[in-house]
This record gives C-alpha cells, sequence and structure tokens, in this order.
C-alpha cells in the first residue's frame, strides 16, 4: 500500500513538474508570438522611412546629418537578430526620427508638402500600431518573467533555461524628449 502512496505521489509531481513546464513553454511561444507581431509594424515603418527621408532631402539639404542617423538606424534595425537586439535597435530608430520631427518644425513648406504630409500621416499610424503590440508584448513578457520568477515555477525555469526577459521600453535618454510638451505657434 505504501509503494502504491508514493507511486500516485511521484506521478502526481512528475504531472505537476510537467504542467509547470508546459505553461513556461506558452508563455515564452506567447512572448515570441508578441513580438512577431510588432515585427510585421516594424517591417511597414521601415519601407515608409525612406521615402520620408528621401521627400525631407528635397527640403532640408543642410540636415544631411540627422538624415543619415535615420538612415544608419534604420539599416541597424532591420539587421537586428532576435529580440533583444531588435528591442535596442528599433528604440535607437524611435530617437532619431524622434529627431527628424523635431527638425521638420523648421521647414513651413515641407510641412505643407501633401507626400510629406501622407507619409508622416502613414508613419503615425504604424507608430500606434506598434505602441499597441508593443503593450500585447510587455504583457507577455510580464507574464512570462512572473512565472520564472515565482515559486515553485522559478525552479523548473531555472533548470530548464528559462529566464528574465527585458520589456520593449522606452530609453530613458528618451523619456526627457517624449515627455516634453509640445510648443504650440500660431
Amino acid at each position: 500500500m505504501t509503494l502504491i502512496i508514493i507511486l500516485v505521489v511521484v506521478v502526481l509531481l512528475v504531472v505537476w513538474g510537467v504542467s509547470i513546464y508546459n505553461n513556461l513553454v506558452k508563455l515564452r511561444n506567447n512572448r515570441e508570438n508578441a513580438f512577431a507581431n510588432i515585427d510585421v509594424q516594424l517591417k511597414q515603418r521601415h519601407d515608409l522611412i525612406p521615402q520620408l527621408v528621401a521627400t525631407v532631402k528635397g527640403y532640408a539639404q543642410h540636415e544631411k546629418e540627422l538624415l543619415e542617423r535615420v538612415t544608419q538606424a534604420r539599416a541597424a534595425a532591420m539587421s537586428a537578430t532576435g529580440i533583444n537586439d531588435k528591442i535596442q535597435a528599433e528604440n535607437a530608430l524611435s530617437s532619431a526620427l524622434a529627431g527628424l520631427k523635431v527638425s521638420v518644425e523648421a521647414y513651413p513648406e515641407l510641412k505643407a508638402n501633401q507626400n510629406f504630409l501622407q507619409l508622416q500621416e502613414e508613419i503615425s499610424d504604424i507608430e500606434n500600431k506598434i505602441a499597441a503590440t508593443r503593450r500585447y508584448f510587455n504583457t507577455a513578457t510580464r507574464e512570462l518573467n512572473n512565472a520564472v520568477q515565482t515559486f515553485p515555477s522559478n525552479i523548473f525555469a531555472n533548470m530548464f533555461g528559462f529566464h528574465k526577459e527585458p520589456m520593449f521600453e522606452i530609453p530613458q535618454e528618451d523619456r526627457a524628449t517624449i515627455e516634453k510638451a509640445p510648443e504650440i505657434k500660431f
């Protein structure tokens, strides 16, 4: 009878361990799927940036350094591999695009250009979609991190190589620019 009880307990522990492991795999896959959704939006943004840069070049010849920074950041973002590298590269690209937006304010004729306005609207739409998918990604990352860090799943996480993953956040150095209220001029 004792052997049966021990066997039942062992079987229950194995089933419980498999359940925890499967949950960790599900959470990791959910995070990767969430980033795949971000990747689609990022690809669209990468495709629009050369058009935006070309349009701005026609008006802002002396902004060459800024335009090169945007182009280089785009190239780095497109060649980044792995979720963490892409997060870092995309943050650099977002920063470069923010600098471009500030620079454009000096060119009233550019701001009135129909092609520029359409590109700006498309990029703004994609940025909104990226923000929404980024929120979903961060939720999936938080759920995975909670499972990786809480007992008893942290035991299995350590055994099978699961670890805390970074969120897709705005870098600290860019927060001041983003949090600054826009200037309204008439």
